[in-house]
């Protein structure tokens, strides 16, 4: 093995640099040579700092260690990510022949997962270990799984490799949890036992599951998945019943874990695992007797400089804050306006870790550096406030309407006053939200369903913000960088500008304003489920392919109790109507509750009024009165969408719960009708007792897929229309589900999911044809 201290520490000595900073500093030729392994390649800081060996450091051999994921091999990965942006300046100026070159010669790809490392090289000289996972509210087991459990491998696996790296252990700076006052670049001071808390970690998931099996856990959440899917069939009810468990078990283990961490004096479950992951790496690397350098970035955003200013992959800590602020969303947050949100450049924490890679501390000794700008050159939230108020008045954003969005004004109340505002807009949104579910479904009603549905998001979105972001913005913590700035000035004078770190070459307006924020993913109006108008999009032409569609509501205005209430009186002397109309009358809320349980329910109780009737002589009704109204009651764009399926080569399928004698008249729109039939005795009169259970909700969607087994139909590429949520379960067969007039649950369920949904009205007497008088100028003709 090469000498490490030569190759890492070539050109000059300790005695360069600045007076007392313990610093090994000021190298020529940093890392020449030298071959470095990085994990977490795939995130934000190992994508910068691939780059950044790859760019500036063209003696460097690095392995990654990558993970497949899915069908893409560990190799693929590597080869995708050397595509995104952060790479694009550097293949540009190398020439994609070149940087193609310099890959193969420079970069191994090593395929695993820090929780089941293969063999490492025994050769390396540096380790970059930068992968974790960054989020506030992981489960606690997640959470150290990948923050305390992925290093505990990692630095096995290296001891068991024989070699002597120098490590640079990423972390936070938020190590330093709940306190007020200077945290300063050294050890933390704790007495947690990690092992311990590992093991009760990984122990809380097997507890939350089986908790979640309790009958009484278990009734709550059924009881909740059939009030709401109830419709949808039981199928669907299993399906909800099954989810709201599994949210049930993460609900657990992500309080599970935030209360365990501030029980300890951390602010959540991500900076209480880094803690341990760094005291992991002090006790099985540096404790081993190897060189160990921490690295403790603050908030890591955009680049400033390189590879290009805004570079960033992905939302990041302040961002989804300052996009949200952008869109309106934030009338207050709980912040302090005279506390520092401590924000770095990501390329400046790149040059601080492969600065640190090439001035390892003496073996046993692990030396800390905080990449932070607090003290140096702080920003305090009251001035980030007003730059980003400046850049989105002079830059509005736009709502869904194309209106410019104001931009609220704070004044940094307390959190009592934020979160019993917040109280009071749930609550009203709640109230607003059951009233809305009692009004009948119509265009209207679903633009008001999607404001209503908006305002919950907005409102999930800020009650989010302020749960995970409040001890950011409340922090009274100050992070010393006096290392940090003595490892800056120990680099050459001719490294400093493309290498450098130094935070008081940051003027924060110029990176808000027109670096950072402009650069913010997702600063775009929110993209909404609407209506859908105009003509219909062009089919492909194709003949695996069905079109399904449903009948009330979607192929005809009337609902199904009107349809039957029209063919009721259609097969009734006009002299019983009055009795007829009577009778359906006290038996509404009987009817309305059947429809509202189970469209079968429906259609069993209401076809108990045809026992005794003729067959034969309701055909001749149905032909002689009901099929002029059906026709004129079908929508007109319905019909063109039937037709512009058969003019692709589709096959057309109407299929209804509804009793086949009352749907003939619109066999010449189909290819094939599907529908009930009555059971009859043996002078054909119907006994009152349908011959088999209706085709509707679950059974439809079973329906669907022997159908298509037996046909050859290719349902990724088929369509649906329906209109009920009862619909949901045989619309999610296809690959192409439309929601036509949707009711609200289903109009919910359509727009969360992007289906299209259609507003069809148009018919050739208006949207619901005049039944009754047609019905009775019939009967006296």
């Amino acid at each position: 093995m090469r000498e490490t201290s030569h190759v890492l520490t070539a050109g000059r000595s300790r005695s360069d640099c600045p007076a007392h900073s313990g610093i090994v500093c000021g190298m020529s030729k940093p890392l020449d040579g030298a071959h470095v392994l990085l994990t977490g390649a795939t995130g934000f800081v190992g994508q910068a700092v691939l780059e950044k060996l790859l760019s500036a450091y063209p003696t460097t051999r690095v392995s990654v260690l990558v993970r497949p994921r899915g069908e893409l091999s560990a190799q693929a990965r590597v080869d995708k990510l050397l595509r995104k942006p952060v790479f694009r300046p550097w293949r540009a100026r190398l020439g994609e022949e070149a940087a193609a070159a310099a890959v193969d010669e420079r970069v191994t790809v090593i395929s695993g997962d820090l929780g089941d490392l293969p063999p490492l090289p025994g050769d390396l000289d540096v380790v970059l270990h930068s992968a974790s996972t960054v989020s506030f509210d992981l489960p606690i087991d997640e959470a150290f799984t990948a923050n305390v459990g992925g290093p505990v491998s990692l630095y096995e696996a290296l001891a068991a490799a024989g070699g002597d790296p120098h490590v640079v252990h990423v972390s936070t700076a938020y190590v330093a949890g709940l306190r007020k006052g200077v945290a300063e670049e050294r050890p933390l001071d704790h007495g947690v036992d990690r092992d311990l808390e590992q093991t009760q970690a990984l122990l809380a998931r097997e507890e939350a599951e089986a908790a979640s099996r309790r009958p009484d856990v278990l009734r709550r959440l059924l009881d909740d998945a059939q009030a709401q899917h109830r419709r949808a069939g039981a199928a669907a009810v299993a399906e909800a019943a099954e989810e709201a468990r599994r949210e049930w078990v993460r609900a657990e283990l992500v309080e599970a874990g935030r209360t365990r961490a501030q029980s300890l004096g951390w602010t959540d479950v991500y900076t209480f695992t880094k803690a341990l992951g760094e005291r992991a790496a002090e006790e099985l690397w540096a404790g081993a007797g190897h060189r160990l350098s921490v690295v403790r970035p603050t908030i890591i955003e955009s680049s400033l400089k390189h590879p290009y200013p805004g570079w960033i992959d992905g939302f990041k800590v302040a961002d989804p804050l300052i996009a949200a602020y952008g869109r309106g969303l934030l009338p207050e947050f709980p912040a302090l306006a005279d506390t520092v949100l401590d924000v770095i450049p990501v390329d400046f924490v790149v040059n601080a870790i492969l600065a640190a890679a090439a001035a390892p501390a003496p073996a046993g000794e692990p030396q800390f550096f905080q990449v932070s700008s607090g003290i140096t050159n702080p920003l305090p939230i009251g001035r980030l406030y007003r730059l980003v108020r400046e850049y989105f008045e002079a830059h509005p954003l736009k709502d869904a309407e194309g209106a410019h969005v104001q931009v609220p004004s704070w004044s940094f109340p307390h959190t009592g006053a934020v979160e019993r505002a917040l109280g009071r807009r749930e609550r009203a949104v709640d109230l607003a939200d059951k009233a809305l579910g009692r009004l009948p479904a119509n265009q209207r009603t679903r633009g008001w369903m999607s404001t209503l549905d908006k305002a919950r998001r907005d409102l999930g979105t800020l009650r989010k913000f302020t749960s995970l972001y409040q001890p950011y913005t409340q922090t009274e913590v100050i992070f010393d960088d006096a290392r940090t700035r003595a490892l800056h000035a120990g680099l050459p004078a001719e490294r400093r500008t493309e290498h450098g770190f130094d935070v008081t070459e940051i003027d924060w307006q110029h990176y808000l304003q027109e670096v950072h924020i402009p650069g913010v993913p997702g600063l775009m109006r929110d993209r909404r489920s609407k209506d859908a108008g105009g003509p219909p999009p062009a089919l492909p032409q194709r003949t695996d392919v069905v079109a399904v569609f449903d009948l009330q509501r979607t192929l005809a205005a009337a609902t199904l109790v009107e349809h039957y209430l029209w063919i009721e009186l259609a097969a009734r002397p006009v002299r019983h109507w009055p009795g007829s109309l009577a009778n359906l009358l006290a038996l509404g809320p009987r009817y309305l509750g059947a429809e509202r349980r189970d469209r079968s329910d429906f259609i069993r109780t209401f076809m108990r009024r045809y026992e005794g009737i003729a067959e034969e002589e309701l055909r001749g009704v149905v032909a002689r009165v009901v099929e002029p109204s059906l026709r004129r009651g079908l929508l007109t764009e319905a019909v063109e969408q039937v037709r512009a399926h058969r003019a692709a080569g589709h096959r057309t399928v109407l299929v209804t719960g509804e009793i086949d004698v009352f749907v003939e008249p619109l066999a010449g729109l189909f290819d094939e009708i599907v529908a009930g039939s009555m059971e009859k005795d043996a002078e054909g009169r119907w006994t009152g007792h349908l011959a088999a259970s209706p085709l509707v909700g679950e059974a439809r969607a079973a329906w669907l897929r022997r159908y298509a087994r037996e046909r050859g139909v290719n349902l990724a590429e088929s369509y649906a229309y329906g209109d009920s949520y009862a619909d949901r379960s045989w619309l999610e067969v296809v690959g192409h589900p439309n929601a036509v007039n949707p009711d609200a649950s289903l109009y919910r369920y359509a727009s969360a999911r992007r289906w299209p949904v259609h507003a069809w009205t148009t018919t050739a007497e208006g949207r619901l044809s005049p039944v009754l008088r047609s019905i009775k100028g019939a009967q006296r003709a």
